[in-house]
Formats: C-alpha cells, sequence, structure tokens
C-alpha cells in the first residue's frame, strides 16, 4: 500500500504524523493538535475532530449526531489543499489554511488557542485574522 503525504503539510507521511492522533494517541503540543485537527478535516474525520474540541468551545454542541453531519458536510464540500503555520506558542497556533469550496479558494487565517487537560490538548477557541 502506498504511504501518502500527510494533509497537515508536515512533510511526513499521514502513517508517521496523524495518523496515530486519529487512532486514538495525544498530541504532545498543540502544534502537533493543530496539524492533525487540519488532517482531520481534510480526510473527514470527524468524530476526532468533536472528540479534541474543549467543551467551551462556542461551537461545541452536545448533540454530536447534529454536530457530525454537519463537520460532515463542510469536509465533503471542502478542499483542503495546503496548511502555513505562522507562529506557534506554547498554547496559540496562528495559520493560514487553503480551501477550496464551489471552485474558488479561500483562505481562512486564524489564531486558535488550546488548553491542555491532563494528556489531552484540546482545541478552545479561534480568531480569524
Amino acid at each position: 500500500m502506498k504511504e501518502i503525504d500527510c494533509p497537515c503539510c508536515s512533510g511526513k507521511s499521514y502513517a508517521q504524523c496523524c495518523a496515530p492522533l486519529h487512532e486514538g494517541g495525544y498530541a504532545d503540543s498543540c502544534l502537533s493538535l493543530m496539524r492533525s485537527r487540519y488532517s482531520a478535516y481534510a480526510l473527514g474525520k470527524v468524530a476526532y475532530i468533536i472528540r479534541t474540541t474543549h467543551p467551551a468551545n462556542p461551537n461545541y454542541t452536545k448533540n454530536h449526531k447534529k454536530w457530525t453531519k454537519d463537520l460532515l458536510h463542510f469536509c465533503q464540500t471542502t478542499t483542503f489543499e495546503k496548511l502555513e503555520i505562522l507562529e506557534s506558542t506554547p498554547n496559540t497556533v496562528t495559520f493560514v489554511a487553503h480551501l477550496r469550496q464551489n471552485g474558488e479558494i479561500h483562505l481562512m487565517q486564524e489564531k486558535s488557542y488550546f488548553l491542555k487537560e491532563g494528556a489531552q490538548w484540546l482545541y478552545l477557541s479561534g480568531q480569524l485574522t
């Protein structure tokens, strides 16, 4: 089976990068979590997105069935072309996501905030910049 490049643009194969996190592992930094969440969106791994979202996130909902449906729709109607990391600190990552929807390129620049609870980093919130 051919190894695929990781969608997070780390330069590693998916198997050596984000796959272990998607399969139940924990990110060792907020940057690693950010990259793995981008890959999860690109690959439609919505359970991982939900699992790594902090309950205090404004988009967090207890209705996981609807949330899963909404996330899947977004993943299936978006092509995740490239992730650029602009800055990373111990609790934040600023990035630009290059996305394609309906044939149009969209750039989403965000400063993401993360919290570590026990062994797990969680996405707390993001501020578009």
